[in-house]
């Protein structure tokens, strides 16, 4: 995760990105009880938002009845994050997204999949790091370039 930080940090100026926490946007009672939502890498440019989440298993994946799927407890963070962050700015014109961003493994099946969400988007995406860097750079910039569209 920190490497991916201070890449779009390095590389990409125009972008502001950090790790911030997310407020809960609770309509009633106290937060204290609740867990920090902190984003793993937030990129921000224009009135986009892209809140990643970085992962490494051994399985990118988890079985259910013999079937490949997405891990659920990822996808409910992300969309979490990504819902409290679009109500947070709600009324501003800012378009929240949300990628889970794995380390590729030697599993056959790689997780590659975009979809929309209650309105947001959120991808699940592998990112090979045991390739060239600047294969490696040629993604990072591709998901950069993706949010200034």
């Amino acid at each position: 995760e920190k490497f991916i930080l201070n890449y779009y940090k390095k590389e990409h100026l125009e972008i502001k990105a950090h790790a911030p926490q997310i407020p809960w946007q609770i309509d009633e009672g106290v937060d204290f009880l609740l867990p920090k939502m902190k984003s793993d890498v937030t990129l921000e440019y224009g009135n986009n938002i892209l809140i990643i989440d970085t992962k490494f298993y051994s399985h990118n994946t988890s079985k259910n009845f013999e079937k490949d799927i997405h891990r659920t407890s990822n996808l409910y963070q992300i969309f979490t994050y990504v819902k409290n962050k679009q109500i947070e700015v709600q009324g501003k014109g800012i378009e929240v997204s949300g990628m889970l961003l794995y380390a590729k493994t030697n599993e056959s099946i790689q997780p590659d999949s975009d979809y929309v969400m209650s309105g947001n988007k959120i991808s699940v995406k592998t990112l090979d790091l045991n390739q060239e860097f600047s294969v490696i750079q040629k993604q990072l910039d591709d998901i950069a370039l993706g949010l200034k569209l």
